[in-house]
């Protein structure tokens, strides 16, 4: 695969970290104040030399190969703003991390051109959303983590990640953890968690050694893509306590590693169970990171994403 110039939207950093590793040359368009989607390469993430800022008002001067949209702003509004008609006309690709909403089945994609390249982040958000005349496929997440960190489980305390539970709260499972924590020691890390008693943000370079000092990582989200947070603990050899929704079911093999349930009173005995028995918490761990190793590695997920590259700008065919 030869290098590539590649223009894309800071939207999801813990995402944007696994993917620029890929090494291709990588802009990030950057406007005064940092506003959504022009933050660039971001205080708390130690990226390669090749992803380079460029001030968004001189995008339209870069001779650039394939435009990388992740938004429905990035697509209707932001390309307009700051590309050249000649850079619209480039290979482009839509990433979609979310979820169809605000109908699990039926919902259209706004993308309603069979020139854009769809990719989905698991094959759960493939099957429901309707993807129109979009070529679609899948490449299926990885992590880029510092691969000396191992879970060592000393704390007898579980731990959710995630960005403002609270402003997404029946999907992002905001009450669930809050009547989880009532009922045993649960801690929350993430942007806005200090306002409801959480740890708040902590920079990505220094957040899996901290997950690693606890028992377990819960996921209470109802209705989200597969989070990176449940990667993360798998590939340092954290067991992962979740809901069994959306992708999940096909990751976590409940009790070889980890425990997924429908019922919050089935995970919160399976918490209590791995707070009273540590070593059981360290053999889930170790088919934890077996399962991540095998499945979302950062080998497998460059190459799936070169291949993607290679199927926009003609150098493989699309598939039907």
């Amino acid at each position: 695969m030869r290098h590539l110039r590649i223009l894309t939207w800071h939207v999801h950093g813990s995402y944007l970290n696994a993917l620029v590793r890929a090494e291709h040359e990588w802009y990030l368009p950057v406007k005064p104040g940092r506003p959504e989607g022009y933050g660039g390469r971001g205080p708390t993430f130690d990226w390669p030399d090749h992803v380079r800022e460029v001030p968004a008002e001189r995008v339209k001067e870069l001779g650039l190969d394939l435009i990388i949209f992740q938004t429905p702003k990035n697509y209707f509004e932001d390309q307009f703003e700051i590309l050249s008609e000649r850079q619209r006309r480039l290979p482009r690709i839509y990433l979609e991390h979310n979820t169809p909403k605000p109908d699990a089945v039926h919902t259209r994609h706004p993308v309603d051109d069979p020139d854009v390249l769809l990719v989905h982040v698991t094959h759960y958000n493939r099957l429901m959303w309707d993807n129109g005349p979009c070529p679609a496929l899948v490449i299926e997440h990885a992590v880029a983590i510092d691969p000396a960190i191992r879970y060592t489980g000393e704390l007898g305390r579980g731990v959710t990640v995630a960005n403002w539970m609270q402003r997404r709260s029946r999907i992002a499972g905001y009450d669930l953890f809050l009547e989880a924590r009532s009922l045993l020691p649960l801690d929350a890390v993430g942007m806005g968690t200090d306002e409801f008693g959480g740890l708040g943000d902590v920079p990505y370079r220094d957040l899996h050694a901290l997950m690693a000092r606890y028992r377990f990582l819960f996921s209470p989200m109802r209705y989200t893509s597969l989070p990176l947070a449940v990667i993360e603990a798998m590939t340092i050899g954290m067991p992962v306590v979740a809901l069994a929704t959306t992708e999940l079911p096909t990751v976590i093999e409940d009790g070889r590693n980890g425990f997924v349930s429908c019922d919050l009173n089935t995970l919160v005995e399976r918490m209590r169970f791995l707070l009273e028995h540590p070593a059981e918490a360290r053999r889930l761990g170790e088919s934890a990171r077996a399962t991540a190793r095998e499945r979302f590695s950062l080998e497998r997920f460059i190459r799936d994403w070169n291949r993607a590259f290679a199927l926009v700008t003609g150098r493989s065919p699309v598939p039907a």
